[in-house]
């Protein structure tokens, strides 16, 4: 009944299932680059508010600057 509905009847073609194949590749390859890109920016992210809490722990009594006189 599904070859019917498929419109033929025979063996699946081996250049659609290839093709398939290929594609299932991409898509793992591409969630696996998503997940590295994920985990990079998730590293890159700590460590910028590990940075932005070190700078706020240094307690520097900083006078502040005056216009130049012109």
């Amino acid at each position: 009944m599904a070859k019917a509905l498929l419109g033929y009847v025979g063996g699946s073609d081996p250049r659609l299932l290839a093709e398939m194949r290929r594609l299932q590749k991409r898509v793992q390859d591409l969630e696996s680059e998503l997940a590295r890109i994920q985990d990079e920016n998730d590293a890159l992210n700590a460590a910028a508010q590990h940075q932005e809490s070190l700078l706020d722990s240094i307690d520097i009594d900083v006078p502040q600057a005056e216009p130049a006189l012109t």
